[in-house]
């Protein structure tokens, strides 16, 4: 029924030539856009008699919606776990080269820190669109400090806290902050854990368990009081035992419905076997989460480099804090990760690339506009080639990026 609203006379962009990710399958169809939103053709058609002011020929790419990684900790020599005088500056830089990956949003993530860190650090990022000038930005990912000092990785022994007598209360003291704050990531096993739990998830602040000891029936406790997502499953966290399987068993509780928890992935072939990843791909298909969690180093040659209170070694792919064989963190690209992932897991193309997309979207509740390519959905896609390298990225339907 043609709507009674005036019809915005804003140009109108065709992409023709391509394959769409929609509905889980890549389909042959072309896609629409005006005003930075994607287009319903048949509405255009018959209730407006519209057409395209532009064509542009896809020369056969796959269009796959924008790229979301949840957690990176910087790259190209910025620190966003650093106070520096300029920390929108760094940010800005990261999600500028970001694009040449796919990438159209973001989390910048903090590891663990000192308070004045946090002070310092959490009002330089605001979440914001993105554009020509980067990724957007979704909300800071504050990883740690409330984290098991025996799964503490490559984070700082000194800068650890638990809840003490304030419960919540030392999380707001510590960070200062919870403005533009989308993603915390805390051991369950902490005392009080469960009450920061349930108050962070009452104001819209994605709960993720990791860097745990906590066996299984402690994580469920914690998905159950409002925690949704596991920090890069099987890394920094008890490893699988038959007899308590611990934060991995969530992947098949009995007690939780299936589609409350998802699970974030490094699928840069360092940090988890391909076989790790193909248990995690079929064990929760749909809750399969790509990350980075690129650090500082990433784009950068090897050597030494920061990564927020630690020094980090890089030895060919590998990221290390320096002195030990500590893993912390990767120097991988998103499109890399999704490349690995589709070739370690055996899963379909639309898999791998909803694992970078939707997924993540759908974890920080922003799937109506973000990680899709469903009519009045933001405009963000990637164009690919059969390998899935990026041929060009668009934000609000405007050439971003190209290679």
């Amino acid at each position: 029924m043609p709507s009674n609203k005036s019809v915005s006379d804003a140009p109108i962009t065709q992409f023709i030539n391509c394959r769409i990710l929609k509905e889980q399958e890549l389909q042959s169809e072309d896609l629409w856009v005006r005003e930075g939103t994607i287009l319903n053709p048949e509405r255009l058609f018959f209730d407006e008699k519209g057409y395209a002011d532009t064509q542009i020929d896809c020369q056969g790419s796959i269009i796959a919606p924008g790229f979301i990684d949840v957690q990176i900790n910087g790259g190209y020599g910025i620190d966003f776990s650093l106070a520096t005088d300029n920390v929108k500056g760094g940010v800005s830089l990261v999600a500028k080269k970001i694009l040449a990956h796919g990438v159209t949003s973001f989390c910048p993530t903090l590891v663990t820190s000192p308070p004045y860190i946090y002070h310092k650090v959490l009002p330089g990022i605001s979440v914001q669109n993105g554009g020509a000038e980067g990724a957007g930005i979704l909300g800071v990912h504050l990883e740690g400090p409330f984290i098991s000092q025996e799964k503490k990785g490559a984070h700082p022994e000194q800068c650890l806290r638990s809840f003490q007598t304030g419960g919540f209360q030392d999380l707001l003291d510590t960070y200062g902050s919870l403005d533009n704050v989308a993603l915390v990531t805390l051991a369950p096993e902490l005392p009080r854990s469960q009450e920061v739990i349930r108050e962070l998830a009452c104001r819209g602040v994605t709960v993720s368990l990791g860097h745990s000891v906590s066996n299984l029936s402690q994580a469920e406790e914690a998905v159950q009081q409002g925690a949704t997502f596991i920090t890069h499953l099987f890394n920094a966290m008890l490893p699988f035992h038959h007899r308590d399987p611990g934060i991995v068993g969530l992947l098949t509780s009995d007690q939780l419905p299936r589609t409350l928890c998802t699970h974030g992935m490094i699928a840069d072939g360092i940090h988890t076997n391909p076989a790790a990843l193909r248990i995690a791909h079929r064990a929760h298909p749909t809750g399969l989460v790509l990350v980075t969690d690129a650090i500082p180093a990433m784009g950068l040659p090897p050597g030494r480099h920061t990564l927020g209170q630690q020094v980090i070694e890089i030895q060919g792919l590998n990221a290390y804090v320096a002195g030990t064989k500590t893993l912390c963190g990767s120097i991988a690209t998103m499109d890399m990760c999704v490349r690995h992932f589709l070739q370690a897991s055996g899963c379909t193309v639309e898999a791998a690339l909803e694992a970078a997309s939707l997924h993540p979207a759908q974890l920080l509740g922003v799937s109506d506009r973000k990680g899709t390519l469903n009519y009045g959905s933001d405009a963000d896609f990637v164009f690919l080639d059969d390998s899935l390298n990026v041929r060009a990225t668009y934000i609000a339907g405007e050439q971003v990026w190209k290679k």
